[in-house]
C-alpha cells in the first residue's frame, strides 16, 4: 500500500498527517496551517461567507488550501491512495460542499420557509475527484465520518470514543476547547451535548501576540521566585520546554533561556489570566500594574482588551457546562471526570483552567486527551473497519443536543459571566443574580485529585524532520470596481491589514484580500469605509497569486 493522509479541519486551523499504510500506519510527515483559510473569525462567520459568497466561492478557497497544505509535505502524491477528514459538522460540510444552512438557522419551520433539506450526514467514502481536490489522483478513495445528528459532529464523536466516555458507569464531562467549543455531559446512559461558541481567543486569535499552538508560542506561565512568571513555550516538536523568568509587571528579565518566543497561544492566555488573578496583577477588569499590561518573554504583553476578549470566551464556556447540569438536573457532585480535548485542552494547565471556570468547580479528575479530531482522522485512514465503528458508535448513541443559543438557562448565566469579566461584578453578586433566576450557585471550589495527561502535545508524533507550517495558505480574494479612483482607504482602515490595492483590472484598480487574515462578514470594514460607496465584498472572487 501507499500514503494516506489524515485531516483535521478545525475552525481556526487545519492539522494533517501523511500515513505510510505500508508500515503499520507509521506518520511520516505533519503540516499545519496557521489559520482558517476562510474569512472570519469563527465558525459562523465562515457560515455567513459561505452563504453571502456563494459555496462555489467557499470550496475552492478551502481546496486550494488543501491542495497547498499536501503540497508542503513533499511525498509523492501519485502514492496517497486515501485521505480522512474529520471536524465539526459546519467544517465536514464545507469541506464536502453540501448544504449547511441547515446548521446556520435553528427550527424546522425556518428551514421550510427557507425550502432547506438536510443533507445525509452518514458516514461515506466519496473521491478526491468529486471535491475538485487537484493535489491528489481523481479516484484518490476520501473517507467522511458521521455525525451523530446534523448538530452534533464527527468531533464530538471523535472524543466521545477517544475518551471511552461511553465505557464509564460514572456521570462525566468532555469538552474540546478551541474557537467553537464543543461539550457533552455524560449521565445515565444518556449523552447531552452543546456547542458554546467561545470565541477566537481560545486559539490566541483576537489577541494582541496571540497565535495558534504552533513552535515558539508561549503556552503557559508558572510562578517563580522573585515575583516572577516562567514562560512556558512550545519547541519546534510541539512540546511544551521552560524559557525565561519575566516580571509580569514591568518585563525585567529575571532568568533568561535560550528558547525563543514569538507569541502566545490560547492555553497561554488563560494560564496568564488564572495567574494575574491570583497573584492580584490582575484586578478585573482592569490589569494593576503601571502600563495596565502584563509582560511575557519577548517582549510580548497582555492587554487588558485581551483579558476582555478572554474572560468573554471563558465565560460562554463556564455558561455552556453550567447549562448542561441544569438542563440534566443534577448536582455538581455527580460529575466526577473531566476530559479535556483538542490544541488547547493538551496544553492548557488543568488547576488554572479550573480557576478561570473553564472546567466544573468541582471535579474530582481531569484527563487530557489531546487532539480527539486528528487521532480519529489517522484512524479512519488506516483501517476501513473504522467509519462502521463510528456510525455503529453514533447510531447507539441516546443524545440530547442543547441549542445554547436563544436557551434561556445559558443567557441568564452568561450575562453574570459578562458582567464578572467585563465589570469586575464580585462572585457573591454572580451568585445572587443567577439565584435570582431561579438556578443554583456556583458550588465552592474543590480542586481534582488527579490530573491526568495523556500526551504531552496534541500532534503527539510529528514524523520525521519539523513540523511543516503553512502561513500563508495562497488564496487571495480580489475584485475590481466601477468607480474605484484607487485612494486606498480600505486598505488603511483593515483592521488585520488583509487588504491590498494594485494597479490594473477591469476598472484601473484591484483589492486584493488574503483570506485567511479577513475578518469577514464579521466585519466588512473595508466595503463601509469606501468614500466612493463602491466596494462589494460579496462580489469579490478567487485568485490563486
Amino acid at each position: 500500500m501507499g500514503y494516506g493522509i489524515a485531516l483535521d479541519v478545525g475552525t481556526s486551523g487545519y492539522r494533517s498527517h501523511v500515513v505510510d499504510l505500508s508500515d503499520n500506519g507509521k506518520i511520516i510527515s505533519t503540516a499545519i496551517t496557521m489559520r482558517h483559510p476562510l474569512p472570519g473569525a469563527n465558525v459562523m462567520d465562515h457560515l455567513h461567507f459561505w452563504i453571502e459568497n456563494g459555496a462555489e466561492v467557499g470550496h475552492k478557497i478551502l481546496m486550494d488550501t488543501i491542495n497547498n497544505l499536501i503540497d508542503l509535505h513533499h511525498v509523492d502524491k501519485s502514492k496517497i491512495e486515501r485521505l480522512a477528514v474529520c471536524g465539526n459538522p459546519i467544517q465536514v460540510s464545507m469541506f464536502e460542499n453540501i448544504e449547511v444552512r441547515d446548521l446556520a438557522y435553528a427550527g424546522k419551520s425556518m428551514l421550510k420557509k427557507l425550502n432547506i433539506t438536510p443533507p445525509n450526514r452518514r458516514g461515506k467514502i466519496i473521491t478526491a475527484g468529486d471535491l475538485n481536490l487537484t493535489a491528489l489522483n481523481p479516484e484518490t478513495k476520501v473517507i467522511i465520518p458521521p455525525a451523530i445528528r446534523h448538530e452534533i459532529g464527527a468531533d464530538a464523536l471523535a472524543m466521545i470514543i477517544k475518551s471511552g466516555l461511553l465505557d464509564k458507569k460514572e456521570t462525566c464531562m468532555v469538552t474540546d476547547y478551541g474557537t467553537n467549543a464543543e461539550m457533552g455531559l455524560y449521565h445515565d446512559g444518556d449523552l447531552y451535548s452543546g456547542s458554546a461558541a467561545a470565541g477566537p481567543a481560545m486559539e490566541g486569535q483576537a489577541i494582541t501576540h496571540g497565535m495558534l499552538a504552533a513552535p515558539l508560542a508561549i503556552s503557559d506561565v508558572n510562578f517563580a521566585e522573585n515575583g516572577g512568571w516562567t514562560n512556558i513555550i512550545l519547541n519546534d516538536d510541539l512540546k511544551p520546554t521552560a524559557g525565561s523568568v519575566i516580571d509580569p509587571r514591568d518585563g525585567k528579565l529575571l532568568k533568561s533561556s535560550s528558547q525563543n518566543a514569538i507569541g502566545i497561544t490560547g492555553t497561554g492566555v488563560v494560564s496568564i489570566v488564572a495567574l494575574g488573578i491570583e497573584s492580584g496583577v490582575i484586578k478585573l477588569p482592569s490589569i494593576a500594574t503601571v502600563d495596565h499590561n502584563i509582560h511575557l518573554q519577548g517582549g510580548m504583553v497582555l492587554t487588558e482588551g485581551d483579558v476582555n476578549e478572554a474572560g468573554k470566551a471563558m465565560g460562554a464556556i463556564r455558561a455552556g457546562h453550567r447549562t448542561l447540569i441544569e438542563e440534566v438536573g443534577i448536582d455538581d457532585e455527580e460529575v466526577k471526570t473531566m476530559y479535556m480535548a483538542g490544541a488547547s485542552g493538551t496544553y492548557v494547565d488543568p488547576i488554572k483552567s479550573q480557576t478561570v471556570g473553564m472546567i466544573p468547580r468541582v471535579i474530582d479528575r481531569t484527563v487530557q486527551i489531546g487532539n480527539t479530531s486528528l487521532m480519529m482522522a489517522y484512524d479512519l485512514v488506516r483501517d476501513d473497519e473504522t467509519l462502521d465503528m463510528m456510525q455503529s458508535v453514533a447510531d447507539s448513541i441516546a443524545s440530547k443536543h442543547i441549542m445554547f443559543a436563544g436557551n434561556e438557562i445559558f443567557e441568564n448565566i452568561y450575562v453574570s459571566e459578562l458582567a464578572y469579566w467585563t465589570e469586575g461584578m464580585p462572585l457573591e453578586m454572580y451568585n445572587d443574580m443567577i439565584v435570582g433566576n431561579g438556578l443554583r450557585p456556583l458550588p465552592d471550589l474543590k480542586r481534582p485529585k488527579h490530573v491526568d495527561r495523556l500526551v504531552l502535545s496534541d500532534i503527539p508524533v510529528i514524523g520525521g524532520g519539523k513540523l511543516k507550517v503553512l502561513d500563508n495558505v495562497g488564496v487571495y480574494l480580489t475584485g475590481s470596481f466601477e468607480g474605484c479612483i484607487g485612494c486606498g482607504v480600505c486598505v488603511d482602515r483593515c483592521p488585520e491589514k488583509a487588504l491590498s490595492l494594485v494597479d490594473g483590472g477591469k476598472y484601473g484598480y484591484t483589492l486584493k484580500i488574503a483570506t485567511e487574515h479577513c475578518l469577514g462578514t464579521a466585519c466588512k470594514n473595508c466595503e463601509s469605509v469606501c468614500p466612493q460607496s463602491v466596494y462589494s465584498f460579496s462580489d469579490l472572487t478567487i485568485s490563486e497569486k
